[in-house]
């Protein structure tokens, strides 16, 4: 199946994917970012997809593994994220720390991984960001609301990748905590 056949057929379960998306999400934003990762996935890999096999199930498939391992990554972090009332000195210097000058270099860091986005990713994003909704983009941009979806979820992706050295020293400061 060549790749113009194959979105097309991954489109047609549109709808159904979505639905599937909501069932785990409950959150209308949450569902269609899910359904973006998974179309994403699901054209990434489409030369995994075996011909004469169930399509809708495999995407299915891909969704559900998306949301269980999002789930997984989102608990690890709320763990780490717990309330205690026991708050020592050394723990109130390691949040004092960061409130200092280190803010402004992350600031800086961002903006840089702003301003590498392509236009095509950052207007979206940026709007998306400043409270606008994905039909208003859509609307303002003249483009469909499925590309404002995708490229929304691009950029996303470009961003967790550029700064993800900032994940990292988290990790290593709640090690030292």
């Amino acid at each position: 199946m060549d790749t113009k056949a194959f979105n097309l057929n991954i489109f047609s379960h549109k709808d159904s994917l979505f639905s599937f998306a909501f069932s785990f999400t409950k959150d209308t934003d949450d569902a269609n970012d899910l359904f973006q990762e998974t179309m994403l996935k699901a054209i990434n890999y489409s030369s995994q997809f075996k011909e004469g096999t169930n399509l809708k199930a495999w995407l299915y498939t891909i969704m559900r593994n998306t949301f269980i391992n999002n789930y997984r990554k989102s608990s690890k972090t709320d763990r780490i994220m717990t309330v205690t009332d026991d708050l020592t000195s050394d723990k109130l210097f390691l949040s004092a720390s960061m409130n200092g000058s280190e803010g402004k270099f992350v600031m800086d860091d961002i903006y840089k991984a702003l301003s590498k986005l392509q236009p095509e990713y950052y207007t979206p994003f940026i709007k998306y960001f400043e409270g606008y909704k994905y039909h208003e983009i859509a609307d303002e941009l003249k483009i469909p609301i499925g590309t404002v979806k995708t490229r929304i979820h691009v950029a996303r992706q470009i961003l967790k990748k550029q700064l993800r050295i900032y994940s990292k020293m988290a990790e290593d400061q709640e090690q030292v905590a």
